[in-house]
């Protein structure tokens, strides 16, 4: 190992710290005590290699103790002696296998063939308590080596495989690619995944030793692969549970003995279990060898959540104005899961109403005050099934710009889960309610059959790269009062989502949404029950509820049918920062399909988004195009979980 030269140890008097909030102006030098030896280290000869510095300071002990002064020159020495063969494994590791390393301490050079001598130490001593020692890790990186040959070979055979067992694009090293270790690694994890999702659970992936030509700067690389024996799912157990059913955990797992085994099969075993409200944490152990029929035995391990949980809000809507909110739920009833929860909302309305008979008024009044009360029940597993009790009642007085609405409602549904991504409802609703807008006053009663399905294979509820969402519903009524005798509101809503690279930064989503009653009229629907398009979650850049159909004088009545459809591109800037490029559409019609009978209303706009391990803090700037007058120039809506 070669020697550098080095600098000449250097009395350093202390210096004053200054206000450094954070490390916002460069990291703070050690303080030089009399119970320490505090040093100065600095890291030459990499360059702007930013890569191949991160790799030397992830194993360096000097550099991870910098701001922990050892108490003597002995010890100060041995962490440096101790990095030596540390950062000439990184280097190699990062492709330089011709690096030299050194290590500048108390004016002596020392390297792998070269010891501190005692007389240093005791010079490093003198310094305790006046001065920083200056440490210096003096590198020469020397070339970047490169791949030559890259075999991957079946252990049974010691011959490659055939390319339907192995495709060529799993490994992705080839000749002339950096030598680099973490390379090796993401092959050697690329391969084992490969073979785990083709049903071996055993699989094991090693390398011979690389042969290195120091004269032609390559590397010739062999992995060699045991795939191990195929297998499918075996006994699948539950443990860990105390008060929650373990029938119901058992209800929310999908996979049958004898699937096919795979890492997609375990990880959806683990998210179908974490939908039960009263689970906490989900573990997946695999066995650590096959039974009797060949078949691997996995055990489902959960930990329960707080039986109780309440909690509250404070709000204010440039819309609706201040708003209070409180909540309070039990996640395990009767002990098989089932979660009751209550739900408070008030609020004062100081927005107008824009309609005739509307409130307009100025200062408080009762009159304004609005709000919703709301309790759920869910009863997951009914008798161990994959059928669940759904329980839903309310009582709201709704304001709005265009309407006034009062309702007391109750919906009892049963959902069947056919697999985790897919699952039917259908039910009872009723619904007694008074609601006032420009086109009159409705007093209404509503008995009708909700029918629901939903599909969802997309992998992140708040941040989905992947996969789809439909929703659709179908609810025919019977109507009373004002009512008309029979008609069907039903709501279909998808959307799609395509990364267009691996690690997922660049995501394609698209949303398209079509609604439509069909029965009665316009005029005899209450009006909480049309649709109406426009605001954060509709068509971005307009007001909440101000696309459809409208009276003679401007006022939006609502619709008897609603087209939706938006399109985003989400590019991560950073692993923290990214922005969202989006594009809207819709309108509300007067007829029960989109006819055209009104103009299609366009809107463009730009998000920023900060991703937390909650979801994304999603921040959107929107512009109506072809913008009317007295429509608003922009609008700006700030949430969690991206706009759909």
């Amino acid at each position: 190992m070669g020697l550098l030269v080095g600098a000449a140890l250097v009395a350093q008097p202390p210096v004053a710290r200054a206000f450094n909030p954070f490390g916002l102006f460069g990291e703070d030098k050690p303080a030089v005590t009399a119970n320490a030896v505090a040093y100065d280290l600095q890291i030459q000869g990499l360059g702007g290699d930013a890569a191949v510095l991160t790799a030397v300071r992830d194993v360096s002990i000097l550099y991870r103790l910098r701001q922990e002064p050892p108490q003597t020159g002995d010890e100060l020495m041995r962490r440096a002696e101790a990095d030596i063969p540390r950062i000439v494994d990184a280097l190699w590791g990062s492709g330089h296998y011709a690096a030299r390393v050194s290590i500048v301490v108390g004016g002596q050079v020392i390297a792998l063939d070269r010891p501190a001598s005692g007389s240093v130490r005791a010079t490093i001593d003198s310094l305790r308590g006046r001065a920083l020692v200056p440490v210096a890790v003096m590198i020469e990186p020397g070339p970047l080596y490169r791949f030559d040959r890259v075999a991957v070979l079946d252990q049974r055979s010691d011959l490659p495989f055939d390319p339907a067992e192995l495709p060529q694009r799993v490994v992705t090293i080839a000749p002339g690619d950096p030598a680099r270790t973490a390379d090796v690694l993401q092959a050697a994890a690329a391969l084992s995944d490969h073979f785990r999702d083709r049903s071996h659970p055993f699989v094991k992936v090693g390398r011979r030793v690389p042969v290195i030509d120091h004269g032609t700067r390559t590397v010739d690389l062999t992995l060699v692969v045991d795939p191990g024996a195929r297998a499918g799912i075996g006994g699948i157990g539950v443990s860990g549970t105390k008060q929650v059913d373990p029938a119901v955990v058992r209800s929310f797992i999908y996979a049958e003995r004898g699937d096919p085994y795979s890492r997609r099969a375990m990880a959806d075993i683990r998210r179908s279990v974490a939908r039960i409200e009263a689970i906490g944490g989900v573990r997946v152990r695999e066995g650590t060898a096959l039974d009797a029929n060949g078949q691997l035995p996995v055990d489902v391990e959960v930990t329960e959540r707080p039986l109780r949980v309440i909690g509250g809000s404070v709000r204010y809507s440039t819309i609706d104005g201040p708003a209070l909110k409180a909540y309070w739920a039990h996640r395990n009833l009767f002990g098989g899961a089932e979660r009751l929860r209550i739900d408070g909302d008030l609020f004062y309305f100081t927005g107008p109403q824009n309609w005739p008979g509307g409130s307009n008024r100025s200062g408080f009044n009762t009159d304004d005050i609005g709000g919703r009360l709301s309790a759920s029940f869910l009863k997951p597993a009914l008798w161990g099934t994959r059928n669940d009790l759904l329980v839903d009642a309310f009582v709201q007085r709704e304001l709005t710009e265009l309407y006034t609405s009062n309702v007391v409602n109750g919906t009892a549904a049963i959902r069947h889960r056919f697999t985790d991504s897919f699952n039917v409802r259908v039910g009872v609703e009723g619904e007694i309610g008074r609601s006032t807008d420009v086109l009159g006053r409705f007093d209404y009663g509503l008995l009708g059959v909700p029918l629901a399905a939903s599909y969802d294979t997309t992998d992140k509820p708040l941040d989905p790269t992947r996969g789809v969402r439909v929703t659709a519903t179908v609810t025919p009524y019977l109507g009373f009062g004002d009512a008309p005798d029979a008609f069907v509101i039903s709501r279909i809503q998808a959307s799609t989502y395509y990364a267009l690279d691996d690690a997922a930064r660049t995501i394609l989503a698209g949303r398209v949404a079509f609604g439509s009653i069909l029965g009665g009229t316009l005029g005899a629907i209450p009006a909480s029950r049309r649709f109406y398009a426009g605001g954060g979650g509709s068509v971005r850049g307009f007001e909440y509820k101000s696309l459809g159909p409208r009276t003679v004088g401007g006022i939006v009545t609502g619709g008897m049918s609603l087209f939706e459809a938006s399109v985003e591109a989400r590019v991560k800037l950073t692993d923290t920062i990214g922005i969202v490029p989006f594009f809207d559409m819709g309108q509300a019609y007067a007829g029960s399909f989109p006819d055209g009978s009104a103009p299609m209303r366009y809107a463009a706009g730009l998000g920023l988004r900060y991703y937390t391990a909650v979801g994304p803090i999603r921040f959107d700037v929107a512009v109506p195009l072809a913008r009317r007058q007295g429509e608003r120039p922009y609008a700006f809506y700030v949430s969690i979980g991206q706009a759909f």
